[in-house]
């Protein structure tokens, strides 16, 4: 196994071994080096994209943000994984055989104690959405699994574009349908009090910058707009007209203001102007049946 002064030129393993708290065993960090990074576009999900760099070829960070436990598969957020395995020990144990052979069948031949890939990167955020099934309220897990879907989908499109014929495409969508159930879910419990995602310190949606909750909101009707259900029109327009509403009383659209200023203000116009637009076309074909 790599240590810190034997790593690869893109990553290392840190010295100091992580102990998981649902198996007892222990493992290494693989972590990103500095400098490596060549920063391109944001996306209109605030998904920022990366150039390569001809020393050390196509990166992607996100693979590296989840802690997983290379022997029970318990995944989470840095952060979370201590204090949230040791409070979920039991649940998590008794879920183990479910979730490691769910991810087997996904992806045979995962290996979480060398150097990640695209695979890996996926499979520890699919990992992550089963094992935030038992977290409690404390951990804000609805933000937190929107947040894992919304990566997994990333990670399914870039290993598209890689194997074009894998289905990663298919199963991108399946993580986006996630991602707008688990935005919108996050959103309605910030709201009512019953799991506050003010204190989680990184919201992302990537790893770049955190845009907060005002990246929540954004990101919870952009979703609904992208992949939300049309089966039911008058409900999709009521969903949509909400969305019109928050985004423009919480970001100004159409005013002068530099209280939120940067790319999420440019991207909240854009998303606000393509949320009028449905509505205007939603009305106009109400007019013509």
């Amino acid at each position: 196994m790599q240590t810190e002064s034997s790593g690869s030129k893109t990553t290392f393993f840190t010295k100091d071994s992580i102990h998981c708290p649902v198996c007892d065993a222990s493992f290494k960090r693989e972590e990103l080096r500095s400098g490596r990074l060549n920063v391109d576009e944001l996306t209109d999900e605030l998904h920022r994209l990366y150039k390569p760099k001809q020393a050390y070829g196509e990166i992607f960070p996100l693979i590296y943000e989840m802690e997983v436990c290379p022997h029970c598969y318990y995944a989470a957020f840095r952060p979370d994984f201590t204090p949230a395995g040791k409070e979920a020990a039991s649940q998590l144990n008794d879920s183990f055989e479910r979730r490691t052979k769910s991810v087997a069948k996904l992806f045979p031949g995962l290996d979480f104690q060398t150097q990640r890939g695209l695979q890996e990167g996926l499979a520890s955020y699919y990992l992550g959405l089963q094992c935030y099934e038992f977290v409690s309220a404390e951990y804000a897990p609805s933000i937190k699994s929107a947040l894992c879907s919304l990566r997994a989908a990333w990670l399914c499109k870039d290993l598209h574009r890689r194997q074009a014929t894998e289905n990663w495409d298919y199963m991108a969508t399946l993580f986006y349908r996630k991602a707008r159930f688990y935005y919108r879910l996050a959103l309605e419990r910030e709201a009512d009090g019953s799991e506050a995602y003010s204190s989680v310190r990184l919201l992302g949606p990537d790893t770049d910058k955190n845009y907060g909750h005002e990246g929540v909101l954004y990101m919870t009707f952009l979703l609904e707009l992208k992949y939300g259900s049309h089966e039911n029109h008058e409900a999709r327009n009521k969903v949509l007209n909400q969305g019109k509403t928050a985004i423009a009383r919480m970001f100004g659209v159409g005013k002068k203001t530099k209280a939120k200023p940067g790319p999420l203000l440019e991207k909240a116009r854009e998303l606000y102007d393509k949320l009028k637009q449905e509505l205007k076309d939603a009305a106009e074909d109400d007019e013509d049946e």
